[in-house]
């Protein structure tokens, strides 16, 4: 006998442009680059579209409603969630690390990138609860192929990112048939911050044959992703990590056997530790890019989970020419590198 406090399904979902219009939706970081991506997306769904950080956006989007928060603040988020009358979709999207081998930094540095990308996301979905389970709403988790593979660079954030996904699989289970959990996992994205840090479209272009689609995301693509799991279309999802990475990357070893990606005999020469054929970061695809998941310069200020904590600045530490790796030595924008707590970061993805 099925479950009678499930959500009934509504099946005007078929009209993309209106299928999630009356609902309110929060974006955590999503005021540049991915995060804005996505509001924008939620947006033009028809939803209502509210986004936080710890800064306002530089440029605002049109549509969007900014309030200044600090995610890593429970009692600030606790009583930003009690003041909305509505909350039908949670995006967890805020977070970001800086470039910093194990050894460079003491635990405390490395807990900080886990509060950032774990413990905060938590707190939100806790302090959205009650809202969500009045409006049998849904949380997307912006996860990153950083916490399926070694991160080299940010073990904490690829730490961070695995229990994020661990923790949205447990909320699906838990908070059923209530609220809808689930995770996209992010790769290398295009935003505003690619040029920067590749060299230009050059570098941007080869960064993108790494990739089996040929090309990175641009946010739109996340956006889209993301409206999807939040809609009725997906009434039936819960508890799953959809995979936004055009295909993930070309196996390093094709390239050592001269086997590249489609159309290229060889696959970009990728050190261990050295520049990319733009000279600037690692190329492989650990993660989403530039401002994959909302944090860093790419994607609004840092805290809410954005943009820096400190004076503007790269924070792309050991990296040719100032310009750090996106997204833990990947590739395709400003990596998933922001500050934590007045640490420089890079744009994280």
């Amino acid at each position: 006998m099925e479950n009678s406090t499930a959500r009934p399904v509504d099946n005007s979902w078929h009209d993309p442009a209106g299928s999630l219009r009356g609902h309110t939706v929060l974006v955590t970081g999503g005021t540049r680059g991915v995060g804005a991506g996505i509001a924008r997306a939620f947006a033009d769904a028809g939803a209502r579209v509210l986004t936080c950080a710890r800064r306002p956006p530089e440029q605002p989007l049109d549509g969007v409603e900014f309030t200044p928060l600090d995610l890593r603040d429970p009692l600030a988020v606790r009583a930003f969630f009690d003041a909305l009358p509505r909350l039908d979709v949670l995006v967890n999207n805020a977070g970001g690390t800086p470039y910093r081998r194990l050894l460079d930094a003491d635990a405390e540095r490395h807990a900080k990138v886990l509060e950032l990308n774990l413990t905060a996301p938590l707190t939100a979905s806790l302090a959205a609860y009650e809202q969500l389970r009045r409006s049998r709403g849904s949380i997307v988790m912006i996860g990153s192929v950083s916490g399926g593979r070694p991160s080299p660079g940010s073990a904490a954030y690829g730490a961070a990112k695995a229990g994020l996904a661990h923790l949205a699989a447990s909320m699906a289970v838990e908070w059923a048939p209530h609220v809808r959990v689930n995770t996209l996992v992010v790769g290398m994205v295009r935003t505003e911050q690619s040029a920067a840090h590749y060299g230009g479209p050059d570098g941007i272009a080869a960064v993108a044959r790494t990739v089996p689609l040929g090309r990175l995301a641009t946010p739109v693509d996340v956006g889209a992703a993301a409206v999807f799991l939040a809609s009725d279309a997906a009434a039936y999802i819960s508890g799953a990590s959809l995979q936004v990475h055009g295909g993930g990357e070309w196996p390093a070893f094709l390239g050592a056997v001269g086997r590249g990606p489609a159309g290229d005999p060889v696959a970009p020469e990728r050190p261990a530790d050295g520049p990319t054929a733009s000279g600037k970061g690692r190329g492989s695809s650990d993660g989403p890019a530039a401002c994959a998941e909302g944090g860093g310069p790419a994607d609004g200020p840092a805290a809410a989970g954005e943009g820096r904590s400190g004076d503007p600045g790269s924070s792309r530490e050991g990296w040719p020419g100032g310009a750090g790796p996106s997204g833990e030595g990947r590739s395709g924008g400003a990596g998933p590198y922001q500050e934590v707590r007045g640490e420089r970061r890079g744009e994280r993805g």
